[in-house]
């Protein structure tokens, strides 16, 4: 009788261990799924990642706009990842990344800034990728914003979206953008333009400086300034070598 009731407890034991187990495992499972935290009254900004997405150009400006959301009385910015899957995708440099949003499966936020680093593949096979283009297009219509660094001027371009502006890339892709797309008008010999709605900037750590100057141009000098301070830069619009067309 002894063993007996020993094994009934063993299994009981084994039994509720097990569904422990599977709750922890389901309550992982939402977290990861939630999604990020969204202010109503903000700025909703999407940054468009994939394999091969250069880490700074991804996280020079994630990092000043998320900041935003530590600043008082300002309309603020939710930063968020969009990519073509859930599953973590994999920076040029190596870093994994986990999308909030697959945008070729789920309902999106509206998205008033579109921020695109540049990606190893920007100048070749991406190019050639429909579905990521038509949705750079798509979410164009609406946007307030949208913004490249480095060569994520590229798919922006073979959208035609940027046809009747100004733009510029990384510098020493300059001629190959200029081959590639004759049509358009290029800038060279700047950190950033911003003609229209449309800000291209030449990517590395000076993507900071495009970041930056987008929100001078939404929160004014004093937040730009004390959001530079936070991440120790010294904010100077007027020291960074740009070009807005009026």
């Amino acid at each position: 009788m002894r063993i007996a009731h020993f094994t009934y407890l063993t299994i009981l034991l084994a039994t509720m261990l097990s569904c422990s187990e599977k709750k922890v495992t389901a309550s992982t499972a939402l977290e990861q799924t939630k999604g990020p935290t969204m202010d109503p009254d903000g700025y909703n900004v999407a940054f468009l990642i994939m394999n091969g997405t250069y880490n700074t150009e991804f996280t020079a400006p994630f990092d000043i706009f998320q900041h935003t959301k530590f600043r008082k009385n300002i309309k603020v910015m939710n930063t968020f990842t969009v990519a073509n899957t859930l599953d973590p995708i994999t920076t040029f440099e190596g870093v994994r990344i986990l999308p909030d949003f697959d945008y070729t499966k789920d309902t999106l936020p509206k998205i008033d800034i579109l921020v695109v680093p540049s990606a190893e593949h920007h100048m070749d096979s991406d190019l050639n990728d429909t579905t990521l283009l038509n949705f750079i297009k798509k979410i164009d219509e609406n946007a307030l914003f949208v913004t490249s660094h480095c060569d994520g001027a590229f798919p922006l371009a073979k959208t035609g979206i940027l046809d009747e502006v100004t733009s510029t890339t990384f510098p020493s892709d300059i001629e190959s953008y200029r081959k590639m797309f004759p049509h358009l008008k290029v800038q060279d010999s700047v950190l950033f333009v911003h003609d229209g709605k449309y800000i291209t900037s030449a990517g590395g750590a000076k993507s900071f400086d495009a970041a930056l100057y987008l929100c001078q141009y939404l929160y004014g000098e004093e937040i730009a300034k004390s959001l530079a301070k936070g991440l120790v830069i010294e904010w100077d619009l007027g020291q960074v070598p740009h070009l807005i067309v009026e």
